[in-house]
C-alpha cells in the first residue's frame, strides 16, 4: 500500500534525527522474523521519531515459545522487558504470574492516558480481558483463519463462486482434481483452525468453564460427534486427493501458492506472503459451514500475539510505554500495519480508515476476516479460549491428529486421547494455581 504522509513521517524520518539528549529507553521483546520484523522497526522508529522523551528499542526473541519463555526467565532474574509479545495461547499462563504482568487497563490508567476500550474490535478485546471486562494485554497482530483460493485454478475448473459449506468445498475439491490438480486442499495450524475455530464458528464449546474464562477447573469436550465427524471425513478424503496434509503451522504454505492445493484455510496474515509468493490470482473467503451441525455460522476467534507489559521497571517508564500503548492503536499506524500483513486492525476507526483509502475496493476479500470476527455477538463458546498449559496441549492436539491422517486412529479415538492427554495437564496447571 502507499503510505500516508502521516506515517511516512513517523516512520522513515527517525532514521534522520539524531538525539541530543538521552531518552528513557523501553525494551520491547517480539516475535516477528523477516518482512514482519522489518514492520515493527518502522513502527518502533515512528514512535521515537513523534516525541522526545522516550525511545523503544525492539528486539526480536524467537518464535512465540521462545520468546514466552525468555521473558519468563528474564522476569524471574530481574532483567525483563517493559514489553514483550505473547501469543494468544500462553493468556492463561500471563495471567497466572501474578506479580509479573501490569494490566493494561490499570497501565492507562496510573499513567493518566486516554483510553477507551470501547474503540477496539469486540471480538478481539474480549480475549483479553477480565471478567470484570479490564484488559489485560494489548491486541498487535490479530489473525484469523479464513478460506484462501485460487481464483485462476477455479475458473478452470468452471468453479463460479467460492464455496461456503462443507458440502461445497469437497464439491469444488473435487472439480480442482477433474481439472488436473492433485490437491483440493490443505490447512495449517490444525488445532487453532479444524478445533478452536471450527467449534467456535459452529457455536461449540471447546470445553467446560466456558472454554476456561470462567474458570482453571476446566476440562476439554471438544472430543464430541461434530468435530469428530468432520475431521474423519476429512481424513476419509485424503486417499482421493480431495484434502491434503502439510504440517503443523505455516508449512503447508507453499502446497498452495505453488499451485498444488486449489483452497487453504489458515491464517489471514498470510497475505503479505500470498502477495509475494502466489503467480495466480488468489482470494479469500469465509471459513466453510459444516450444515449438519449449524444452520448458521456464528463467528470465528482470534489468533496472532498481543503486547504484556510487566511490572518492575522504573515508575518513570510507564508513561512512556502507555504512550506507544496508544501510538500503537492510532488509525494511521493500525491501517498501514493491517494493508501491509493481514493482521486485522484492531479498532473501527482503522478499519473504516482502510475502506476510506480504498484498499478493500482495489483488493477484495481482504476484510473477510474483520467480517467473520465481527458476525455475531460472541458467545461463551466463540469467545476465545483460555486454557492452562495450552503451549503444551496444542502440541498434544497436533500429534494425535497426525496419527489421525496417517491412518493409525479413527477420529473419535484421536480426540479422546487428545483431550485425556490435554486434561491432564488443565489439572496440572489447576493444581499449580490453587
Amino acid at each position: 500500500m502507499k503510505l500516508t504522509k502521516y506515517v511516512i513521517g513517523a516512520l522513515t524520518a527517525a532514521s534522520f534525527a539524531g538525539g541530543a539528549y538521552a531518552q528513557t529507553e523501553i525494551q520491547w521483546w517480539h516475535a516477528m522474523g523477516g518482512a514482519n520484523g522489518e514492520r515493527v522497526d518502522r513502527i518502533a522508529a515512528g514512535f521515537n521519531e513523534s516525541q522526545s522523551d522516550f525511545k523503544v528499542v525492539p528486539a526480536y526473541k524467537g518464535n512465540y515459545t521462545e520468546t514466552m519463555t525468555a521473558a519468563v526467565a528474564a522476569f524471574r532474574a530481574g532483567e525483563q522487558p517493559h514489553i514483550v509479545q505473547v501469543f494468544e495461547v500462553g493468556t492463561a499462563t500471563m495471567m497466572a504470574a501474578e506479580g509479573a504482568v501490569y494490566p493494561i487497563s490499570d497501565l492507562m490508567s496510573d499513567a493518566g492516558a486516554e483510553f477507551d476500550q470501547s474503540v477496539y474490535l469486540p471480538a478481539v478485546v474480549s480475549y483479553y480481558q477480565t471478567p470484570d471486562g479490564d484488559l489485560l494485554s494489548m491486541p498487535f497482530n490479530s489473525s484469523t483463519p479464513v478460506l484462501w483460493y485460487n481464483k485462476d485454478a477455479f475458473a478452470a475448473a468452471g468453479i463460479e463462486n467460492p464455496p461456503t459449506t462443507w458440502d461445497e468445498l469437497n464439491s469444488a475439491a473435487q472439480a480442482l482434481l477433474d481439472s488436473g490438480m492433485t490437491c483440493g486442499y490443505s490447512f495449517g495450524w490444525q488445532s487453532w483452525v479444524m478445533v478452536e475455530n471450527y467449534s467456535a464458528w459452529h457455536d461449540l464449546p471447546m470445553g467446560t468453564e466456558e472454554n476456561g474464562f470462567a474458570g482453571i477447573n476446566t476440562r476439554f469436550t471438544f472430543n464430541n460427534d461434530a468435530v469428530a465427524n468432520r475431521l474423519q471425513s476429512i481424513a476419509d478424503s485424503q486417499e482421493s486427493g480431495i484434502f491434503k496434509y502439510g504440517g503443523r503451522r505455516g508449512d503447508s504454505l507453499s502446497m498452495f501458492t505453488s499451485g498444488e492445493c486449489g483452497m487453504w484455510m489458515n491464517s489471514s496474515a498470510y497475505y503479505g506472503s500470498m502477495v509475494s509468493q502466489a503467480e495466480f490470482e488468489f482470494g479469500q473467503t469465509m471459513l466453510p459451514l459444516d450444515t449438519d451441525v449449524a444452520d448458521a455460522a456464528q463467528n470465528s476467534i482470534i489468533g496472532g500475539a498481543t503486547l504484556w507489559v510487566l511490572r518492575g521497571k522504573d515508575e518513570g517508564d510507564y508513561p512512556g510505554v502507555a504512550s506507544f500503548m496508544n501510538y500503537l492503536s492510532s488509525p494511521e499506524v493500525q491501517a498501514w500495519w493491517h494493508q501491509e500483513t493481514g493482521y486485522v486492525p484492531i479498532t473501527t476507526a482503522a478499519g473504516d480508515l482502510s475502506a476510506e483509502q480504498g484498499f478493500y475496493d482495489e483488493n477484495p476479500g481482504t476484510d473477510t476476516a474483520i467480517k467473520q470476527l465481527s458476525l455475531n455477538t460472541p458467545t461463551a463458546n466463540s469467545r476465545g479460549v483460555r486454557f492452562g498449559n495450552f503451549v503444551q496441549i496444542r502440541d498434544v492436539i497436533n500429534e494425535e491428529l497426525e496419527a489421525l491422517w496417517a491412518g493409525n486412529v479413527t477420529a473419535q479415538e484421536a480426540l479422546d486421547t487428545a483431550a485425556e492427554r490435554g486434561n491432564d495437564l488443565l489439572a496440572k496447571f489447576e493444581r499449580a494455581n490453587n
